[in-house]
């Protein structure tokens, strides 16, 4: 694998024999760290809260389906 910096970016070449799903982990991490720069950092537990706000509502919608009410 070869990384080069030019022009404020980075190329990255490798080998045709690494697995391509393997690349696509990769580029998709890469995505996300882009995507996640410059985002704003949240507590903790403001986190905490949505999740569990996330949770109870769906939970609320899907306990029937699931349950077979």
């Amino acid at each position: 694998m070869i990384i080069e910096k030019k022009n404020k970016e980075f190329i990255i070449r490798i080998p045709e024999t690494v697995d391509t799903e393997e690349i696509q982990d990769f580029v998709d991490y890469i995505r996300y760290k882009e995507l996640t720069s410059k985002a704003k950092k949240v507590n903790q537990s403001v986190v905490d809260q949505l999740t569990e706000e996330i949770n109870t509502t769906w939970w609320a919608e899907n306990r029937a389906r699931l349950l077979n009410d």
